[in-house]
């Protein structure tokens, strides 16, 4: 059976129980599960038939749930990710992690640049897996239908807040403060250094 809500009430026990989602990111829709919950990560890699060595972006509502992962940001890395939208690539030394990491030893995080999705995470109490909702080498959806159509009821939970379509975050990763771009997104590099006068 596909359930479809309109708002992320629902989705809270949903997550908490291990779940796994369909809902509106800052950018396009994702598949949300809970990062710390190795079997809900696992059935998004299954879900998505995702390259098993691909790591996945986290979605966080603030700088302090990094220190579940054992990770302290730098001043230039947590001002980015308090920027909201921006993707940084974090190195990851707590040897827990594997199975997010996928032997990459580093996490790309992201605050959502939307309020709603903040809220939910915080209610959650816990950081989630985000990829975008499409099997891989499929075109990522922009509303709830397309995501329907590709995995059904496989999910246990759609939230349909209409059409979403953004660009992709800007993903960086900073190096002794230098700043490296490995996606240019949502936000310009221009806009970057401008902010940091690199």
């Amino acid at each position: 059976m596909i359930k479809i809500e309109r708002d992320f009430d629902k989705a809270v026990e949903v997550i908490k129980k291990g779940g796994v989602i369909v809902a509106p990111t800052d950018t396009l829709y994702g598949l949300l599960a809970d990062a710390l919950n190795k079997e809900a990560v696992e059935r998004v890699y299954l879900l998505k038939k995702r390259s098993p060595d691909k790591p996945l972006i986290i979605l966080i509502p603030s700088t302090d749930y990094l220190s579940m992962f054992g990770i302290k940001p730098s001043t230039i890395e947590k001002n980015l990710l308090e920027k909201k939208g921006i993707t940084v690539i974090l190195d990851l030394k707590d040897g827990r992690f594997e199975y997010l990491h996928r032997g990459k030893n580093s996490l790309a995080f992201r605050i959502p640049d939307y309020k709603p999705l903040i809220e939910f995470i915080s209610k959650v109490g816990r950081p989630l897996v985000a990829p975008s909702a499409n099997p891989e080498g499929k075109v990522p959806p922009s509303d709830i239908k397309k995501a329907i159509e590709y995995f059904g009821s496989k999910v246990d939970l759609y939230i349909d807040k209409g059409e979403r379509k953004s660009p992709p975050s800007t993903i960086i990763k900073i190096n002794k403060d230098n700043i490296k771009i490995l996606r240019e997104g949502s936000v310009s590099e221009q806009e970057i250094r401008k902010w940091y006068k690199l």
